[in-house]
């Protein structure tokens, strides 16, 4: 930084507590139970697939698993 921070000791006014509303770390870790598969795509599907993944610093397992997920959720809800 180019400029330093210079701290003072005025009164901030009133302080508010605000609830925690971020979840717990046991609710941010993955709970679904992952089954090793073997699939043959097709080398369009996977470049693409790796295409994406690299523009957004991912692997392109994690995307065709999302994809795979987000499809079966939608189908179970019109069922």
């Amino acid at each position: 930084m180019s400029k330093q921070i210079l701290y003072s000791d005025e009164p901030i006014g009133e302080i508010k507590l605000t609830a925690d509303f971020l979840p717990s770390p046991s609710e941010l870790a993955v709970k679904n139970q992952n089954t090793k598969v073997t699939i043959s795509l097709s080398s369009e599907s996977v470049a693409y697939f790796k295409g994406v993944a690299e523009k957004h610093h991912m692997q392109y397992q994690k995307i065709i698993r999302q994809l795979l997920d987000d499809y079966v959720a939608k189908q179970k809800n019109t069922d």
